[in-house]
């Protein structure tokens, strides 16, 4: 089969996904030739996909694969065969092969496999900081995860129990507040939202949470604030049912003195030293057996759109991979 990658000319549903095959591709200095063996699919791709994030078009779509490096350029660091994986740059993972900035890949050890770094670079690079460095979770601090059945939810459960939080997961049916049961979570629901805040008020003895994680955006933006306790922080991520609302710094105020964050992996991992220690952090949960990564589904390359739609259609747990 030839060399091809999926693009979009134009913003819209999955059907705007093309594929487009590739010519000879050859790094030049400081960039690496990566065959692709597994791609993550993350929401954020929807986002470009649809517009909500914008693009100069035509443009690729993806953020995040694993692989084996086909040809190394000057200055790259790298040598052919060695197993590679990366979760940031400008999308363009939807493809059999790719040239990588060097600076943006690491290494996977040996007890990683592509399909598992493919699954969870991205997303456990991502837990890391929510957890680690944005909330600075420590033991014993009430937790609010949202969507805590999918790709960074549950990773973001068992993280959070490994440091010793109390966590109170919300998940949008009864099969995946299971998920989120079985995970660890000390609560887990799946009520409406505006019934939310009222059960974390009674689960944390009327003082609400430390912290919310919450990455499904606009629907359960009032009900995060809500389950706050003073001083608490909010830490919206994702916008998986669309933007927040805008609103007055006086909520904040009247709510307890809230803090509010809206955090990017790009800035946590700025410099190749970040980089590196949150993939080292991220790859020592997994070796421990912390975190596992669930991969709920395999979709081939060629049939993204169907993987966007399943994901939109929140039928998706876990991970999913397009497996070029």
């Amino acid at each position: 089969m030839a060399p091809y990658r999926l693009i979009i000319r134009k913003t819209g549903g999955p059907e705007v996904i093309e594929r487009e095959e590739l010519g000879p591709l050859t790094p030049g200095p400081g960039e690496v030739l990566v065959r692709h063996q597994a791609i993550g699919l993350n929401f954020i791709d929807t986002y470009y996909r649809s517009g909500l994030y914008p693009l100069s078009l035509p443009s690729g779509l993806g953020s995040e694969a694993a692989g084996v490096v086909e040809a190394a350029g000057e200055g790259s660091g790298f040598r052919e065969g060695e197993r590679v994986a990366y979760a940031l740059g400008p999308p363009g993972a939807y493809a059999t092969h790719r040239l990588v900035a060097a600076d943006r890949l690491v290494r996977l050890p040996d007890d990683v496999d592509a399909e598992t770094a493919a699954a969870v670079m991205l997303k456990g690079c991502t837990a890391e900081m929510l957890v680690e460095r944005c909330a600075k979770v420590q033991a014993g601090d009430w937790v609010l995860v949202h969507a805590a059945a999918g790709g960074v939810g549950s990773l973001l459960v068992p993280w959070l129990k490994a440091v010793g939080a109390k966590v109170i997961a919300h998940a949008g049916s009864a099969e995946k507040a299971e998920i989120a049961d079985a995970l660890g979570a000390d609560h887990s629901l799946h009520c409406p939202f505006e019934e939310l805040a009222d059960q974390v008020r009674a689960l944390t003895g009327g003082a609400g949470v430390r912290s919310v994680l919450d990455g499904v955006g606009a629907a359960s933006w009032a009900a995060s604030l809500a389950s706050l306790g003073r001083r608490g922080l909010m830490v919206t991520y994702g916008n998986a049912s669309g933007p927040v609302p805008p609103f007055s710094p006086l909520e904040l105020s009247r709510r307890g003195s809230l803090f509010v964050t809206r955090p990017t992996l790009g800035d946590y991992v700025a410099t190749r030293a970040e980089l590196e220690a949150s993939a080292a952090r991220l790859f020592e949960m997994l070796r421990s057996g912390a975190i596992q990564v669930q991969i709920g589904a395999r979709f081939p390359l060629a049939h993204a759109a169907e993987a966007h739609r399943a994901l939109e259609a929140r039928k998706t747990t876990g991970s999913t991979l397009l497996i070029p």
